[in-house]
């Protein structure tokens, strides 16, 4: 990309200040030199663009009509980079602030928290966790990890984390003599996701089971911890599975997965791509999952909801 063609930031400065104060001498008082030098840099401004900037009288400086619109673009633009500069120094002087879906934190982001701390020495996090998915706003943290159908947005950055599929798990107790028979075992479901049962149903081909009452939980973890101790049967996400597996403490109770449009993304505004603390964070965790980055612009929603 061709370099940007600007005059000396010195002329800039000083053009504006004298501009803004209607005065070379108070213009020079701002920025710590002599008039003098305020007028030479104006002065030189004014042969570069070919055009005067102001009229002097009397009185005072008078702005040209091209110096009066420099005037306020200069300042405009002069305002946005000591904006960007407090900022980013703001930014070096507090933690990354992530939003994270709950069962997400739990299941996939704790468990490997230690390797982000050795990957990224220095990096401090606050994360902030939530139940529901829709608390998970990009404009309310640095980043968020949501579920999103990971379509392009504008004005947001998102990278696709894990696919969201769900399978129905059990204890493995309940599962010694074969599959469940779903029409009369106990099911469980986290309120959170209230649909998930109809859905796997449907897809697995037992439209006929009704996704019937039974137990109730307030988040998908605490439906799995009552499925481990053999209450009932109950809904899970595939990818986060692995703790509980490995550990033996369920085991999926049916071979058919359903697949969604959904997935865990992690998502930020696209103003948060220079930060590198976040580029940092962000680095680390699609390397955890071998995903790659994207940054999308907006397209028509897939209008499915899982």
């Amino acid at each position: 990309m061709p370099g940007r063609r600007l005059p000396p930031l010195h002329a800039i400065r000083a053009f504006e200040a004298a501009a803004r104060h209607g005065s070379m001498t108070r213009a020079a008082d701002e920025l710590g030199v002599t008039p003098g030098a305020v007028s030479r840099h104006v002065r030189a401004l004014e042969e570069r663009m070919e055009t005067r900037l102001f009229v002097r009288r009397a009185t005072g400086l008078e702005l040209t009509t091209t110096g009066e619109t420099l005037s306020q673009s200069l300042g405009e633009a002069l305002d946005r980079m000591a904006e960007a500069v407090s900022g980013a120094r703001l930014r070096r002087l507090r933690p990354l602030s992530i939003g994270v879906y709950g069962y997400f934190a739990s299941r996939f982001l704790l468990p490997r928290w230690p390797d982000l701390v050795a990957s990224c020495p220095g990096l401090a996090v606050d994360l902030h966790t939530g139940l529901n998915p829709l608390e998970m706003l990009p404009s309310r943290f640095d980043a968020v990890i949501a579920v999103s159908d990971a379509l392009p947005r504008t004005g947001l950055v998102t990278h696709k984390l894990v696919p969201i599929a769900t399978v129905p798990v059990g204890a493995p107790a309940l599962l010694r003599n074969g599959p469940p028979d779903f029409a009369t075992a106990p099911l469980l479901h986290a309120r959170p996701r209230p649909d998930d049962w109809r859905r796997w149903l449907d897809h697995a081909g037992f439209s006929s089971v009704a996704d019937r009452g039974g137990s109730s939980f307030e988040s998908i973890g605490l439906a799995i911890e009552a499925a481990a101790v053999g209450l009932g049967f109950t809904i899970a996400i595939e990818a986060l599975l692995g703790p509980e597996l490995e550990r033996g403490d369920i085991v999926v109770a049916h071979d058919v997965v359903r697949p969604t449009r959904r997935w865990f993304v992690l998502q930020y505004e696209t103003r948060m791509q220079a930060d590198p603390a976040l580029d940092d964070f962000a680095g680390w965790l699609v390397g955890c999952v071998g995903g790659r980055t994207s940054n999308l612009r907006e397209l028509p929603s897939a209008g499915n909801r899982t």
